[in-house]
């Protein structure tokens, strides 16, 4: 997928900040990417009614305060929240984590690589998963056109 969207990017780390940035301006040019270097900043601005709704949340889980994974629980305990793809994307590789993200409802947990190219690769692949997957499930597709006789 190359199309447009919002991705909201709950980031402290200016590196990946700016490594999640140049990724995806190369391999998704129209998609629009918002940064929470906070997490206390971000469920308030999930509930804003007058802010644009991500389609898909990127989620470091190594955050100073509220951390990703109980920014993770208060964004599922909140009705206009619980149905937001959220994605961990993080450097911690500890399993026990990974399951805590699972079971706190995370959508899918993708370790961040080191390489910058395989960075890159790891999250092209991510968004063109779960972006579409977010739009599916707020728009209702329309039949399939009949094959032309």
């Amino acid at each position: 997928m190359t199309g447009g969207g919002l991705i909201l990017v709950v980031e402290d780390s200016e590196e990946d900040t700016e490594a999640i940035q140049r990724a995806l301006s190369r391999s998704h040019p129209l998609l629009d990417l918002e940064f929470a270097p906070r997490s206390e900043d971000v469920l308030p601005r999930l509930l804003d009614p007058a802010a644009r709704t991500p389609d898909l949340v990127l989620l470091d889980l190594n955050m100073p305060g509220i951390g990703g994974l109980a920014l993770l629980s208060s964004l599922r305990a909140h009705t206009a929240c619980a149905s937001l793809t959220v994605v961990v994307f993080t450097s911690s590789t500890a399993s026990a984590e990974e399951d805590a993200c699972a079971a706190a409802g995370a959508d899918s947990y993708i370790y961040k690589p080191v390489n910058f190219e395989l960075f890159q690769t790891v999250l092209r692949g991510a968004v063109d998963f779960w972006l579409p997957r977010a739009a599916d499930s707020t728009v209702t597709a329309a039949p399939p056109a009949a094959p032309p006789a």
